[in-house]
């Protein structure tokens, strides 16, 4: 798309809207995520023209189509290879990544747990919806054990990904969760994340109410989600519940939930963003193994780090690789230091 843009003056949300037909199901959880996105953007001081979405393959891959700004609608699992090569040689961009659990997780996978570890200066944003939508209905690599789609009519067998434990694993330096439906905490940490130095990776509960209607529901619905969910904060004990009545306290390393009425609230877990062991047993609630005692779901920013950004190492090597131009031998580079002689 052409854009006529000036980078002294300031733009809106509807600056971002494009002339794009949006072709997402009606009720469909990325139309809020495209909401929000559209609604930050303005507020976080970058020129439009130094705004890129790139995209794989998907329904949350149609995002750049529908935001006004430079992007790509790339190929199946490579939007972070895309993006890669993009912010190496165009480290200025706020480049952002649009995937799914499908995207990202399957055929991407390799090319997304090595952008982790590279970190790259980029925003992704991980639309889980735990399902298959485009291809209409097959399940996923995050779909529970047992789910009945298309593809698994006895119910699927496989074990399904933990998202978050897998960025944990993969050495992520920043890693949240939100949700499609509280647009207000999807807002802080899309800033959030836009603010880290770094790979930022946000996953983001998304409902796909064709194919896997209702699967965030406990945590989503006013009845339940105040006894389901639990928003950590750094600094701020783990507290939940519809008066704020319950709260986590560790034993060992196995997180309990316990009533406020019958312990110190100096016991509780306060939650730090820069405590690797921690976000590990947090990004694990609701395994099978952890959750034990009804953990609620967690959201909000699990664990920073700060670490070099790949782009400005890259930057760095390359001045100096400028430097000694014309001073090294190529014979010498291609022969190595290691060498036989054969008798």
């Amino acid at each position: 798309m052409e854009l006529t843009l000036n980078t002294h003056e300031a733009f809106t949300a509807k600056d971002l809207v494009t002339s794009q037909d949006v072709r997402w199901c009606p009720g469909c959880g990325d139309y809020s995520i495209l909401k929000q996105v559209q609604t930050v953007l303005p507020e976080l001081n970058i020129p439009r023209e130094n705004i890129v979405f790139i995209s794989g393959i998907g329904c949350s891959s149609r995002f750049p189509y529908y935001m006004e700004t430079y992007g790509m609608h790339s190929i199946h699992g490579r939007a972070t290879a895309v993006a890669s090569g993009l912010k190496a040689t165009r480290p200025e961009l706020s480049v952002w990544i649009i995937t799914g659990d499908g995207d990202s997780l399957s055929i991407g996978g390799n090319h997304f747990i090595h952008l982790l570890r590279r970190n790259f200066d980029v925003n992704i944003l991980l639309f889980n919806n735990q399902i298959y939508g485009l291809t209409k209905g097959q399940y996923s690599p995050t779909s529970e054990i047992g789910k009945i789609t298309k593809s698994t009519p006895m119910g699927t067998i496989d074990h399904p990904f933990n998202p978050l434990a897998l960025c944990l694993g993969a050495d992520a330096t920043f890693i949240a969760r939100c949700m499609d439906r509280d647009p207000v905490h999807m807002r802080e940490i899309l800033k959030r994340g836009n603010a880290h130095k770094g790979t930022s990776l946000i996953e983001i509960y998304q409902n796909c109410n064709v194919f896997n209607d209702g699967a965030f529901e406990l945590f989503t619905e006013k009845a339940t989600k105040k006894l389901e969910t639990i928003f950590v904060e750094h600094g701020k004990p783990l507290v939940f519940g519809k008066d704020s009545e319950f709260g986590i306290v560790l034993n060992g390393d196995t997180p309990c939930v316990v009533n406020l009425a019958e312990v110190n609230t100096n016991d509780l877990w306060i939650h730090d963003e820069t405590n690797r062991n921690k976000a590990n047993i947090l990004v694990r609630f609701f395994d099978d193994e952890v959750n034990q005692t009804n953990l609620p779901r967690p959201f909000g920013v699990f664990y920073t780090q700060n670490r070099p950004c790949y782009e400005d190492q890259l930057t760095i090597q390359h001045a100096q690789a400028l430097e000694l131009k014309g001073t090294g031998n190529l014979d010498e580079l291609l022969r190595g230091k290691n060498t036989w002689t054969i008798e």
